[in-house]
């Protein structure tokens, strides 16, 4: 079998770990597995570096911030080649424009568009271990690129798929997918499985076990997913396709508080002003979440969208510049919400659950701001400081309540 496996910076975070995972990774090999693992940066060496940049320049364009950051990643499986050839085993570590990974231009949030698998597979030929590093690739330019924070799991299901593995491994410092965050919730419990879609939703939604374009690209190329425990051996999670099997009818509960609100207060009443905030915001590179358009008065309206904190500047930037061509009377900034979202497949068919999750709120005096729905989530935006009591309620309310996914 071809397994790639990916740690995250936990995983990892010191000598004692590393060579934990190193025992791990020969063990995986020695049962006659080619293996190939990619690694994140180690502990907080990320934030670290992000911290040691703002000393220096606060304002560091994104194409210098990727030069330091991929360097993270490197020192990780350059000591964990280390450690595996200590033990003796063999073990080759190998950048992302080693490893042949290319991606869009976009400095910060790339995209990959290929992957050359030739390297890996010589390597693995030889008999090593092919340890790379996540997080990265090399654009068009030749610069290195970073794929945004989380992203190593991303670059191990793009490898699985490059190189026709017969299951990704993604191991974490818990053991699997929880109905919601455990260190919240002290009751939620873990999922033997979940779909592609419903797992999609919660990473997009603030759920950190897993990057969600990885879960795109899992399902794409149909690629087996399993989130693993790096700490204990323990059974996990198969991200898959839809089951049949009866299930609860939300599989989880997910918050991202790296939000912000952005409101346009006053604008022109007219065809094209909403095209106009969002295709600048697009130029920008912001990415809009919520969107809220009231209802006219006086020749007037209000748009309300949410952006992540990261672009919060940008788009401040941006929208200060243009007010007056938007005729946009005032806008107001909010840094202190967050998004609370429940997802279930069993939800598009089954009414009541928006009833449910609003009388959570309700029990618990949770003001709503903001409201959006697909057929599989509901998602609420609400003052930050509420956001561990709303999940702690919303799911007491789901827990105990299954619905039955067979098909007759």
């Amino acid at each position: 079998m071809l397994i790639v496996q990916k740690y995250g910076g936990s995983s990892v975070a010191d000598a004692e770990r590393v060579l934990h995972v190193a025992k791990n990774i020969m063990k995986t090999k020695a049962a006659g597995n080619d293996v190939v693992v990619v690694l994140s940066a180690q502990g907080k060496t990320t934030d670290g570096l992000i911290a040691k940049a703002q000393e220096i320049n606060p304002k560091a364009s994104r194409r210098e911030m990727d030069m330091l950051l991929v360097t993270g990643e490197q020192q990780s499986v350059a000591l964990m080649a280390m450690a595996i050839n200590s033990l003796g085993g063999r073990a080759i570590s190998l950048n992302g424009a080693q490893v042949g990974i290319e991606t869009t231009n976009a400095y910060s949030d790339a995209r990959i568009r290929k992957i050359h698998a030739e390297r890996i597979e010589n390597e693995l030929e030889r008999g090593n271990i092919v340890l790379v590093t996540g997080f990265q690739g090399v654009n068009g330019h030749g610069d290195m690129t970073t794929l945004g924070r989380g992203g190593s799991d991303t670059s191990a299901v793009a490898l699985a798929a490059a190189l026709n593995a017969d299951v990704c491994e993604i191991y974490t410092d818990v053991e699997g997918v929880y109905t919601a965050d455990p260190r919240v919730v002290k009751d939620a419990q873990k999922l033997d499985e979940i779909s592609y879609d419903e797992m999609l939703e919660l990473a997009s939604l603030g759920a950190k076990v897993l990057h969600c374009r990885s879960v795109e690209v899992a399902k794409k190329y149909n690629v087996k997913l399993l989130v693993l425990s790096s700490m204990v051996e323990a059974p996990g999670t198969e991200v898959k396709e839809g089951s049949n099997m009866e299930r609860m009818l939300v599989s989880g509960i997910a918050a991202d508080k790296n939000v912000a609100r952005i409101s346009l207060i006053g604008i022109n009443d007219e065809p094209g002003k909403a095209f106009e905030v969002f295709e600048l915001m697009a130029k920008e590179k912001v990415s809009v979440d919520i969107i809220l358009q009231s209802t006219s008065r006086d020749g007037k309206q209000d748009i309300s969208f949410t952006i992540g904190k990261q672009d919060l500047d940008i788009a401040k930037a941006a929208l200060e510049k243009h007010k007056k061509r938007l005729t946009v009377s005032e806008v107001q900034y909010d840094e202190h919400v967050a998004k609370l979202s429940a997802v279930g497949a069993g939800m598009a068919t089954n009414p009541g659950v928006a009833s449910a999750f609003f009388e959570a709120m309700y029990d618990v005096g949770v003001n709503i701001q903001m409201i959006s729905t697909s057929e599989i989530k509901i998602t609420l935006l609400i003052a930050e400081e509420d956001v561990d009591t709303a999940m702690v309620a919303v799911h007491d309310k789901f827990k105990n309540k299954s619905v039955s996914m067979r098909k007759d």
